[in-house]
């Protein structure tokens, strides 16, 4: 596989958070198209909301390289939704999986899932998750990467800065300060659809072993993932010390 090598451009982080603190997502989308070009990818899961992220970037950036980091463990509705909105925005779909099969990850590691312990969680999430979006993230030479984390998801994410950097990548966030009002405006006014499991109760949606429908005994949606024992999968989130402490809340 060939890696493009793109320039990575040196920005003050300070300043341009104080610019574009108030700047529609609109606004902070072309910008990075401007700065970054073809060094500029965007991630999607296929979640709940995510119809919102790809419409808004690819109506300013079509042909933007889209990860979609496919555990091999992901509901049914979640593959056909994948397909049913690839087609509908002609997504330039990038698919990425473990170099491990889920059956020979079973059969060396069990069912890991199944362990009731955040070590295991987090060694699942690593293999499945991080290392996939990681050889994404060099293999398309990406020097930038638009991800539609909003603060009210977790409370990792209330500290995020608009603009940031993880591991070597500028990260933007253009979306950072949506709440769910404001995103399910964007959906109606677009006719965009939810992921089909918001109507069965989900509020965020992964894996099938990890996910479930909303109770009333959860606090948080995000209780509703992995066992409630952590509440992100390790893609966005650092891998300094620092962001090591804190994977057990997961950073995909």
């Amino acid at each position: 596989m060939t890696v493009a090598t793109i320039q990575q451009p040196q920005l003050n982080l300070d300043q341009l958070n104080t610019r574009f603190a108030d700047v529609d997502a609109k606004h902070l989308i072309q910008w990075s198209a401007d700065t970054f070009g073809d060094g500029l990818v965007m991630s999607t899961s296929f979640g709940i909301q995510s119809a919102l992220m790809l419409h808004l970037v690819t109506r300013i950036i079509p042909e933007i390289p889209v990860i979609w980091v496919d555990t091999g463990y992901l509901h049914p509705e979640t593959y056909r939704f994948a397909q049913e909105l690839t087609e509908r925005l002609n997504l330039n779909l990038k698919v990425y999986q473990s170099h491990l099969s889920p059956a020979r990850m079973e059969a060396l590691y069990g069912k890991l899932w199944e362990k009731n312990d955040v070590e295991s969680l987090n060694f699942y999430d690593q293999m499945r998750k991080v290392e996939p979006m990681q050889r994404a993230l060099k293999e398309l030479g990406a020097n930038a990467w638009l991800a539609g984390l909003r603060r009210d998801q977790t409370e990792h994410r209330q500290q995020l800065p608009r603009l940031g950097e993880q591991s070597g990548i500028y990260k933007i966030l253009p979306i950072l300060h949506w709440h769910s009002r404001d995103v399910h405006r964007y959906l109606v006014e677009y006719d965009l659809p939810y992921h089909p499991l918001f109507d069965q109760g989900y509020m965020t949606v992964g894996d099938w072993h990890s996910s479930r429908p909303i109770s009333l005994d959860d606090e948080h949606e995000r209780d509703t993932r992995f066992q409630g024992m952590k509440q992100e999968c390790g893609l966005h989130l650092p891998k300094t010390t620092g962001e090591a402490q804190s994977f057990d809340s997961s950073s995909l």
